[in-house]
């Protein structure tokens, strides 16, 4: 009997550990979520705080979000330069937490730089995304994907050493998201190669780090300031240089079409699609960050190869 209470006592206990190992990994958005999921694969499954559609610039956390925040062993966010509210709640966090756009080996952008290292092109060199200002970090830092990489690293880093049972694995599984990346690239430098020429304009100034890597430019921004619409003046001035532009494409962002798009491509010779910076509907899984980058390349080349 003494015996047999000893065997359930040690299973306990080791139950117990087992389950001190499993670390609560959350990130404040979705891509990194998703770069976390490829780290993470077969042993755990990381959590996200923001909800699809929210803006990572301007969000209420409810209770049950800071509650989680403060709770979760491992916190990465993008920094900031894009999640401004999260700067005092991350302070008074008692676990690790990591401030992305600071981390070593990342290559950083800022705001204005393509239009400045084009001077040779018709741009509109003051325009801009009324949320980002010119000279200000480029916080979309995950849409490259050697960047993708150094945040991958330091998750695996950081998991192994809280959890080493499994650093093999987070290893592991480093390797062949670092492949399967590669093999990535590799296509989507193939196809978007013959679409660089193509005008498009976006609404939001969110993809220059993708741009960058595969040799894209977009023509110009039409971003509102948040919900407000722009006057007429700025309306035909916008619909100027669409018309300027001949054949183009126009790229929204989920979770809603602008009412400012249809007014704006009305009658000419523009095409709208839906380009998802944020990966909204990717199932967070091993090849979710792939899937996203998939996605924009697909979505940026049937309409540009269309033109």
């Amino acid at each position: 009997m003494a015996r047999l209470f000893l065997l359930i006592l040690s299973v306990f206990f080791v139950s117990g550990a087992a389950a001190r190992e499993k670390v609560d990994l959350l990130t404040s958005i979705k891509p990194l979520q998703l770069i976390a999921a490829a780290v993470q694969d077969g042993v755990d499954e990381p959590a996200v705080l923001l909800p699809p559609g929210a803006s990572a610039h301007h969000y209420a956390l409810r209770p049950s979000d800071v509650r989680h925040l403060q709770a979760a062993d491992l916190f990465y966010w993008i920094g900031p330069d894009m999640e401004v509210f999260l700067k005092p709640l991350v302070a008074g966090r008692h676990g690790a937490s990591q401030q992305i756009q600071a981390l070593p080996g990342l290559t950083l952008r800022h705001f204005g730089e393509a239009h400045a290292a084009h001077d040779d092109h018709d741009h509109d060199h003051g325009e801009h995304d009324h949320d980002h200002r010119p000279g200000s970090l480029d916080a979309h830092l995950w849409l490259l994907p050697a960047n993708a990489l150094v945040i991958a690293e330091k998750m695996a880093g950081d998991l192994a050493a809280l959890d080493p049972t499994n650093a093999q694995r987070y290893q592991a599984n480093l390797a062949a998201f670092r492949q399967r990346l590669g093999d990535l690239d590799q296509r989507l430098q193939a196809r978007l190669a013959r679409v660089g020429d193509q005008p498009f304009f976006v609404f939001h100034e969110a993809y220059d780090y993708f741009e960058a890597a595969y040799g894209l430019r977009h023509a110009g921004v039409f971003s509102a300031g948040g919900e407000a619409q722009p006057g007429a003046r700025h309306v035909a001035q916008m619909r100027q240089r669409l018309q300027q532009a001949g054949p183009s494409c126009v790229f929204y962002e989920p979770p809603a079409r602008p009412r400012l798009a249809q007014t704006l491509t009305r009658g000419l010779p523009a095409q709208l699609a839906e380009l998802d910076a944020l990966g909204s509907g990717i199932t967070a899984d091993a090849r979710g960050y792939e899937r996203l980058l998939e996605s924009l390349g697909s979505t940026l080349a049937e309409c540009l190869e269309g033109l």
